[in-house]
């Protein structure tokens, strides 16, 4: 499902600054509109993904006419070049896939006993090391 929120995005000397007011002023930087688009969709996906993992309320989206962007440049004290209000798109679920649950092969190595008796009872070798991992680092 789509999400989309206004951003306000501001042209400072040399970078772009994007701050998203309906979601406690998050925000993100890069030093091209391009770079920072990228980053804002990336920010916001990490964000609504990570309320939704912690059940948190996820706020409404505001209209775009009713954010103001020199009203938020005025109160987060920011001089800027320029300024305008944008809206920001993702597909949490499918950007999450991709970047936030995206499986990587690793390659390790244990004794031929051991993995002959894992073998033997069907052991699988990737939950057994994820479980693990979770347990040393206190992830539940």
């Amino acid at each position: 499902m789509l999400s989309m929120y206004p951003a306000c995005f501001f042209k400072e000397e040399n970078a772009f600054s994007v701050i998203f007011p309906d979601l406690n002023w998050l925000s993100t930087c890069g030093d091209s509109f391009e770079s920072v688009m990228e980053k804002a969709v990336e920010c916001l996906a990490g964000y609504l993904y990570t309320c939704r993992l912690d059940g948190d309320m996820i706020p409404s989206p505001s209209q775009l006419q009713d954010i103001d962007p020199a009203g938020v440049a005025r109160e987060l004290e920011l001089e800027v070049e320029e300024m305008f209000v944008n809206m920001v798109s993702v597909d949490v679920d499918v950007y999450a896939k991709e970047h936030f649950e995206k499986s990587v092969k690793k390659t390790l190595t244990i004794p031929a006993w051991l993995n002959k008796a894992a073998l033997e009872q069907n052991i699988n070798f990737s939950q057994v090391l994820q479980d693990a991992l979770k347990a040393k680092l206190h992830l539940g």
